[in-house]
């Protein structure tokens, strides 16, 4: 569904992203990680069309992005950005709307079609009690489940999503991954997902690929890449791997504190000495 073939892409003669290759197949999650600046947010622009790569080539079911025009990429592939500033003014339908854009004619006017693709992606996504309310009103989570909505209503067989759960609290991070998984798994799409969170990527994702200085350095499911050899030199420091207790999926720990600087008990007295509280504020 998407293909992305020996990428390398960058800014004007700085290459970000260096012989990329990776597919994302119907009803799969596969997740993009690694450190802030390795070139996340750069694939995704390249894949969108934003960003020309200057080598190789992205293919959108099986056609090259360079030969689609602007419309029929949009019908194709549909985009959630980060947390992004929308027109406060818009009510959640109209914002919604906005995603059948591409099928729109000259004058503008969306038909049944439109309004039903807007009824489903809202009931999609638990966003239909909102339709009257403001962008302006409502809370991170709201804003971005309207996003998901607005690109679902493009009807695209292909999603990526940039680290769509920047901003939103545990709760409304895992609420929201797990529904893009059944969307993936429902409605067949191919979905890429910038992460951070290692964890919740470990949950989610069907595979997960790792970025590292512009280059791919691994691939697979969770459990093949949630190596501490694998994620320890791309991340800068010693990385635990151990077995979630209760999903079995990889779960990644930072090493263990040095207790003796371990701020644990900073400002909570345990014992009553004077040399007790000394190093307990120490």
């Amino acid at each position: 569904m998407l293909e992305i073939k020996s990428l390398s892409a960058g800014y004007n003669e700085h290459l970000v992203l260096k012989d990329i290759s990776l597919s994302v197949y119907p009803g799969e999650v596969v997740a993009l990680i690694g450190p802030n600046g390795t070139g996340k947010s750069t694939l995704m622009r390249a894949i969108s069309g934003v960003l020309p790569s200057q080598y190789g080539n992205i293919e959108l079911c099986g056609k090259n992005i360079k030969s689609l025009t602007s419309d029929v990429r949009a019908r194709t592939l549909a985009v959630v950005p980060q947390v992004q500033s929308l027109p406060a003014s818009f009510n959640v339908y109209q914002t919604v709307l906005l995603g059948r854009t591409p099928y729109l004619g000259w004058l503008g006017q969306a038909g049944k079609r439109d309004h039903d693709a807007v009824f489903q992606a809202m009931a999609q996504t638990k966003t239909e009690h909102l339709a009257e309310r403001c962008i302006g009103e409502l809370s991170g989570g709201e804003q971005q489940r309207v996003l998901l909505a607005r690109a679902l209503a493009q009807t695209t067989p292909i999603l990526i999503m940039d680290e769509p759960t920047n901003h939103l609290d545990v709760s409304h991070q895992s609420s929201f991954l797990n529904l893009a998984r059944q969307l993936a798994v429902q409605n067949g799409l191919a979905i890429l997902v910038a992460l951070h969170d290692l964890n919740l990527t470990s949950l989610y994702a069907d595979r997960v690929a790792v970025l590292s200085d512009g280059y791919l350095k691994a691939i697979g499911t969770p459990e093949q890449v949630f190596i501490e050899e694998n994620l320890s030199p791309v991340y800068g420091g010693q990385l635990r791997v151990v077995t979630h207790p209760e999903y079995g999926t990889p779960l990644v720990l930072p090493a263990g504190p040095d207790l003796e600087y371990a701020p644990r008990n900073r400002g909570y007295m345990i014992e009553t000495s004077t040399e007790s509280r000394a190093h307990a504020y120490a």
